[in-house]
């Protein structure tokens, strides 16, 4: 996604302070985040709401995370090709109705197609709305602002979400979860319609094939998983949608070394420091995307939480994933970037152990030292291997391996979400129910596998970049 492009000004248009345009970009990251947080804890309300099993439900989260991976890359092209503010209220406008279309789902499918649809907007707004912040902040002192302020705004609103929530799904119903982000995305769309400059879209190519060939390659891989586990792998239409993904992402390798404006340059992958940083980031993301999805489940099913107490009780990991982020900075030049990003793993891994014990009665004692130990080691991890994989960039490549790699969290949650479902449901035996157990295990288990890529040493990757 290129951040270099230029912007235009109407004249007679006010002039309104950058800090206010930012404000308006960010309230857009603010809502999805905090509407992302908000369904997760209405998950079990939604499930009897609708009559929904478990796989069903799982459904109903995956969809949105495929569209969103699955766009993503695209989205940020097209803000490059025909201007981000112009897609930037297309995909607001697309994101609000979406949202409005779940709040008024009257069954399963129609909640996914809702889902899909709200995944679709966010992809297309997230990459607009920070292409568009840092054009308005040219030096990379600004810049490191905006990127300061992104943070805080997603953990303020998964923050908000975890408490909000709770109280929403609890006071009223499962809909006013998907109601609550619209007048904040009306709000933040008049002020980017005020105050941002329009962004002229970038000279050059647009490569369609690339952007056709790896969309649908991720959507088919995800969707299959997702199929997989609702099917419980005895329907052929899994197999196909997970072999004709992964046809469409042999297609994309091949189109993309052939084009002269390739959406992703393949030159990137022989660097082995952004390999290793994408894989942990992919195992991240699925951990991450599918604990969220378990947590207000087992909170709520075995330790006979309400919804509102639920999400209460998540405060302390958003405040530690807040804390944590702000930290890993520090962390990482106080004891070097390998071994920051090998402890904030460790400590993840901790805590997923620490939940694997799952006792059914300590309640809020059970889960607070896991949620330090989880919160603190996810953002640790997190944010040093996005450090890692931008560290050596080129001129103009910070903003493709940092589109790069929150791609690849992406995919990872929406693929983990499907496959880590499929085991936790399996393991249950019985229909439509979950074994939390195997689900914490199995997230410990992609931690392990993390943690030890982070260990191999920096002249093994070198070595192995090429390949």
């Amino acid at each position: 996604m290129s951040t270099e492009t230029s912007l235009t000004t109407t004249p007679a248009r006010p002039q309104v302070p950058r800090g206010v345009a930012t404000a308006g970009l960010a309230t857009s990251m603010f809502l999805i985040i905090l509407d992302a947080a908000m369904v997760n804890l209405a998950g079990r309300a939604i499930r009897e709401g609708l009559e929904l099993t478990a796989t069903e439900l799982t459904v109903v989260a995956s969809s949105y995370l495929v569209a969103f991976a699955g766009l993503l890359l695209l989205g940020g092209r097209l803000a490059d090709v025909l201007g981000g503010r112009r897609v930037f209220l297309a995909g607001m406008a697309v994101y609000l109705a979406a949202s409005a279309f779940c709040a008024l789902a009257v069954s399963g499918p129609m909640l996914i197609a809702g889902r899909i649809g709200q995944g679709a907007g966010a992809a297309i707004v997230v990459p607009s709305a920070l292409a568009l912040a840092l054009a308005l902040h040219r030096s990379p002192a600004e810049r490191a602002r905006v990127v300061g302020i992104w943070g805080a705004v997603a953990g303020g609103g998964s923050l908000l979400g975890v408490s909000l929530g709770g109280t929403l799904t609890q006071v009223w119903d499962w809909q006013s979860v998907f109601w609550a982000p619209v007048p904040f995305g009306i709000v933040s769309a008049l002020i980017v319609l005020r105050s941002v400059p329009a962004l002229r879209g970038r000279s050059g190519r647009f490569d369609a094939l690339g952007a056709i060939t790896i969309t649908s390659g991720i959507c088919a891989v995800a969707f299959g998983m997702v199929y997989a586990a609702e099917s419980r792998w005895s329907e052929p239409g899994a197999f196909i949608a997970i072999a004709a993904g992964l046809a469409f992402l042999v297609a994309f390798v091949i189109a993309e070394h052939r084009s002269t404006h390739p959406l992703v340059p393949l030159v990137v992958f022989r660097r082995g420091p952004v390999v290793r940083a994408s894989v942990i980031v992919v195992l991240l993301g699925a951990t991450l995307s599918s604990m969220f999805f378990f947590l207000p489940l087992y909170e709520q099913e075995v330790l006979g939480m309400d919804a509102l107490t639920s999400g209460l009780a998540q405060i302390p990991l958003a405040l530690m994933i807040i804390v944590g982020s702000a930290t890993a900075p520090l962390v990482a030049r106080a004891i070097g970037l390998s071994r920051a990003l090998s402890a904030g793993l460790a400590l993840l891994l901790a805590g997923f152990l620490w939940l694997t014990l799952n006792p059914a009665t300590d309640g809020f004692v059970h889960l607070m030292g896991a949620f330090v130990l989880i919160g603190g080691g996810f953002s640790l991890g997190l944010v040093n291997a996005i450090a890692m994989a931008v560290r050596d960039s080129g001129e103009g490549e910070s903003g493709l391996l940092s589109g790069l790699v929150n791609a690849a969290q992406q995919v990872g949650g929406a693929v983990g979400l499907a496959t880590l479902a499929d085991i936790a449901i399996g393991a249950a035996g019985t229909q439509g129910e979950i074994e939390f157990s195997t689900a914490f295990v199995s997230e410990a288990a992609l931690i392990l596998v993390a943690l030890a890529l982070s260990l191999i040493p920096a002249d093994r990757t070198k070595r192995g970049s090429a390949t």
